[in-house]
Order: C-alpha cells, then sequence, then structure tokens
C-alpha cells in the first residue's frame, strides 16, 4: 500500500472514531478503537496462515451459503477430530490460535445483523485471546476494555447496539483497503498519533512523536564507536524503560529490519498504556517470543530481570532509548541511596526524577552500547544533587552529544527540549553539542521536524565536526570545566547572529551630504515661496 493509501485508512479510521464516540472522553474511546483494530489484525493474519496451511482444504468462501460464518468455522465443523492437530500446527506457524466463533469475520457479521449477543462474544473473546490465544499468556490485556460500562450505554441493549455500530463502522471502513500486517499496523500507529494530539499533557504517557523517535533510532543505530562507519547490522537487545505505547521501540525495529534486534524489551507503568504497546507490538508483526514488555514501576526496578545480583546473568542492552516524563516527582527513600543504579552518583531530587530515570537506563547500558534519552534543559545546567550527578558523568566520560531541540515538538509540553547521548566507552575526549533550536516547520498548535532537520542532526552527529557555525561545535572537557560542568547549549553554540560592523567615517560623510542637500534644498525652495509672497523656510545653522 502507498504511503498516501495508509494516510487515508488512517484519516478514515480517526473520522469515524471522532464520529462516533459522541460525549465520550477520547482517551477511553480510544482504548475501544484500537482493541477493535488489533482483532481485525489478529484475525487476518491468523486466517491468511491458516489458508496456508490447510491449501486446497480451505473452504472457498465466496461458495458457502454460511450465513456470515468464516470459512475456517465450516472448516472446524467439517473436521472435529483433526482440530487439536491444526492449532498445534498453528501455534507454530502463526504463533496463536483464534477460536472461528471469536474472528473478525464472525464478530463483524453479528454486528451488521444487528446480533444481541454480540456483546457477550466480544468479551469471551477477549478472555480467550488474553489466556488461550498465546503460549505466553497476555493476562489482562483487555483489561481496560469495559464491554459493561454505562459509558457505552446504560443497558445491556443499549451497550449492544453502540458496539454494533462501531464494529460495523470499521468493517465497512476498512472495505476498501488492503488490511496486511504493515498497513494495520501503521492505521494503528496514526490513531495512537491522532489520540495523542487530543489528548493534550496527557500524551507525554504514551507517545513519542515520530520525528523524535527517527532521530533516536538513528542515533542508537549507528557504531558506538565510529559513528561515521554507518549503521550496526544486528543489535541483540533494545531497551525502553519507559516505552509508553511502544512507539519508539518499534521505530527502532524498523530502522533496523525485522531480523536487526534479537529481543525488545520495554516496561511500563500505566496499565492502559502497557496494554496498547503489547497491541502494538503484535500488531506490527512482533511475535511473542521477540518481546518482552513489563508492567511496572522504573524507578522502583521492581522488574525481578533487572535485579538479578550475579555479574554473570546480569542483563544489559546493546541500546537503550527513552523519552520518560520530564521533572517528575518522585520520592525516594533513604535506602534507595545504595541501590546499584544511583549509589555512585547520588539520588536525584525529589522535585525532578530526570537523572533517576537516565541513571536507570544508563545502568543497564552495555560498555560498547549507545544510549538516546529525552530531557527538559533542566538537566544541563541545574545545581545540587543534579550538578553532582552531572559532573560525575562527565568526568568518567559517559556524555558524549548534546543536541537542542525546538520548543513546542511535543504534545506533552511547549518547553524545548534536549537529547543526551551517553556511552560507557566512547573516543573522543569532548562532548559534541548540536544547537537545533532554530531548525524546525511552525505549525498552528505544534512544531514539526522535517525530513531535512532530522538529517542535518544525523550527519551532524556521525561525522562529528569540530565546527558548524551556528548549530554544532566539539568542545573540550577543559572549556566544560571552566564553566563549573554547566551544559547549557547556547554557553557553547549560539544561535545569536553576530552584529553588522559600522563603519563610523563612512556614516559620518554620509550624515555630511545629507544636511548639505537639506540646505540646497532649502534655498531652492525659498525662491519659490519668495516668488509667491510667502515667509520663507528657515535655513540650517
Amino acid at each position: 500500500m502507498t504511503e498516501n493509501k495508509q494516510t487515508q485508512l488512517g484519516a478514515t479510521l480517526w473520522s469515524i472514531a471522532d464520529n462516533l464516540r459522541g460525549a465520550m472522553n477520547a482517551d477511553d474511546f480510544r482504548d475501544y478503537m484500537l482493541a477493535f483494530l488489533f482483532l481485525r489484525y489478529l484475525s487476518d493474519n491468523y486466517e491468511r496462515a491458516a489458508k496456508k496451511e490447510l491449501g486446497s482444504d480451505y473452504p472457498d468462501h465466496k461458495a458457502l451459503g454460511n450465513g456470515g460464518r468464516s470459512p475456517l468455522s465450516v472448516w472446524y465443523e467439517q473436521n472435529p477430530n483433526d482440530e487439536s492437530l491444526f492449532e498445534k500446527q498453528m501455534r507454530l506457524k502463526a504463533h496463536y490460535v483464534i477460536r472461528p466463533e471469536y474472528l473478525w469475520a464472525s464478530v463483524a457479521y453479528m454486528a451488521r445483523t444487528q446480533n444481541g449477543e454480540l456483546l457477550h462474544t466480544l468479551q469471551a473473546a477477549f478472555k480467550y485471546i488474553e489466556n488461550e490465544s498465546f503460549r505466553s499468556t497476555f493476562s489482562g490485556l483487555f483489561s481496560e476494555i469495559n464491554l459493561s460500562s454505562d459509558k457505552l450505554g446504560k443497558t445491556y441493549s443499549d451497550r449492544n447496539a453502540k458496539l454494533c455500530t462501531i464494529i460495523t463502522n470499521i468493517a465497512e471502513g476498512l472495505v476498501e483497503f488492503s488490511t496486511d500486517n504493515d498497513t494495520l499496523g501503521d492505521a494503528y500507529e496514526y490513531l495512537i498519533g491522532q489520540f495523542a494530539a487530543g489528548s493534550g499533557k496527557k500524551a507525554g504517557e504514551f507517545y513519542t512523536p515520530q520525528q523524535i523517535s527517527n532521530i533516536l533510532s538513528s542515533i542508537v543505530a549507528l557504531d558506538s564507536q565510529e559513528p561515521k562507519t554507518g549503521k550496526r547490522t544486528y543489535l541483540a537487545s533494545v531497551m525502553d524503560f519507559t516505552c509508553g505505547s511502544g512507539s519508539l521501540l518499534l521505530n527502532m525495529r524498523k530502522r533496523m529490519g525485522p531480523r536487526g534486534i534479537g529481543k525488545i524489551y520495554g516496561q511500563e507503568k500505566n496499565i492502559t498504556t502497557y496494554n496498547l504497546a503489547r497491541m502494538n507490538m503484535l500488531l506490527h508483526g512482533v511475535k511473542d517470543t521477540e518481546f518482552d514488555i513489563y508492567h511496572g514501576d522504573t524507578l522502583t526496578n521492581d522488574w525481578q530481570m533487572l535485579r538479578e545480583t550475579n555479574p554473570a546473568k546480569k542483563t544489559y542492552f546493546d541500546a537503550v532509548v527513552a523519552n520518560p516524563p520530564f521533572s517528575y516527582r518522585w520520592n525516594p527513600s533513604e535506602a534507595m541511596g545504595e541501590d546499584m543504579r544511583f549509589k555512585n552518583y547520588g539520588l536525584a531530587p525529589k522535585s525532578a526524577a530526570d537523572f533517576s530515570f537516565l541513571l536507570h537506563g544508563f545502568h543497564y547500558l552495555k560498555d560498547d552500547g549507545v544510549m538516546a534519552i529525552i530531557l527538559p534543559h533542566g538537566v544541563l545546567f541545574r545545581g545540587g544533587a543534579e550538578a553532582k550527578i552531572r559532573r560525575k558523568l562527565l568526568n568518567d566520560g559517559n556524555i558524549d552529544t548534546v543536541i537542542g531541540l525546538p520548543a513546542n515538538l511535543f504534545y506533552s509540553t511547549g518547553i524545548p527540549v534536549c537529547i543526551l547521548v551517553l556511552k560507557k566507552c566512547k573516543k573522543p575526549d569532548d562532548v559534541l553539542f548540536i544547537n537545533a533550536s532554530e531548525y524546525f516547520e511552525k505549525g498552528k498548535r505544534q512544531n514539526h521536524l522535517s525530513g531535512k532537520h532530522i538529517k542535518k542532526i544525523i550527519d551532524t552527529y556521525q561525522e562529528r565536526p569540530e565546527s558548524v557555525e551556528r548549530y554544532a561545535r566539539c568542545v573540550e572537557m577543559n572549556e566544560i570545566w571552566a564553566n563549573d560542568y554547566n551544559l547549557n547549549i547556547s554557553r557553547y553554540v549560539s544561535t545569536a547572529k553576530p552584529e553588522v560592523p559600522i563603519d563610523l567615517l563612512a556614516t559620518q560623510k554620509e550624515l555630511i551630504e545629507i544636511e548639505r542637500q537639506i540646505r540646497e534644498s532649502t534655498v531652492n525652495h525659498n525662491v519659490f515661496l519668495k516668488e509667491l509672497g510667502l515667509p520663507p523656510l528657515l535655513t540650517p545653522d
């Protein structure tokens, strides 16, 4: 499908969502809409795999007078003794199983015919997918999808009718579009972006704009020691410890290719967003064995996998990317000061956990890995505990690059932010500063980075020039020490245009000539005034 068609599909689905949600909160309706799109994807993908597996035995849907049943419903009815073997094969081929009555075709038919059991069928389908479809149990995947909510209607009949309308509209909206894996995945991302745009500050909880994701994924994909040599061919593991809906991780996978990453890891505290991320992974064709998204608090580090104390078994990542909540207030205990992530640096202040997030990710970075994290500018210059952490990271040679971005790029905040690139082992004994704050396209609600702006940032990081006027500069550590470890970007790369020098002698000559012309004009004008019998103008002394 062309990019134009993908955009049309996304716009069509968004229009359906916007028209149908009525008075329902956009965030609530988002969860229903995306869950149904996810069911459509699982069904389409499963039916394609089943058709390939069964070959000529797969019933011809055109030849069926089956009253809305899917071809698989017919096959199950005709081959009851082969069900178990078939599902065993499907777990190997498609990595999951869906009973025929829960497939999108069956659900859409029930919706189209206003079947009164649609709501009950959806509840059973969601429960089945959570607990039985996959080898790894996706417990709670639909936990935030309350089909019995009064938001859908006051009575069962009202709710069932509302679901019939929503699903019928989605089915009709998808008819004219190809629904391969990439298409539905892109449509899912488009809708997440649209809902994020309408959620304002809440959007920061679950979505990183693709233009920003492109920068982070491009940076960490490059060779850590010699970025000039280009992209690494393989990353064994990638981690986003505040992964939201997973868009940043999927951007990484798209950049590296489906076989370019061994396993994707993510962590998310918000249960709704955590479920969005898991759906998003599956919807983009990432097998359940290829990712691990954990629901938990990054700051308290409650993921047991990361709490391993045996050095031989500890988990480290080739690439770490993150867009954590800015200046998040936290309440660390005294014991946390001895936490393996923080004890060599000290704890970030309660008023801003920015460095806590950074140190968490940095702790789990491999020695030859690259980390890129989005943070507010305050981390570059604030004093106290943050200055101590910043000083330690700089003295250890861990801060590789500081990139300043334009203001108003994010849904969640209008402030300008920065990207810090960190490495445990880096060659250059300097810090590259890139001041991209003035390179953007102005928008009505938000500013945007074009492909040209993104390329300029990536090319500058990759080539690491000594200096680019009003844009970038490699700064030696001696200069940073002299500035008391302050990393305020404008200290090192000012975007101010130099004042044009004024030639005072030439200016004086110009003023003398102007005065001469005034005198001459006044004399000539007074001649005419005299002829008219009018009083003359005063001649400048």
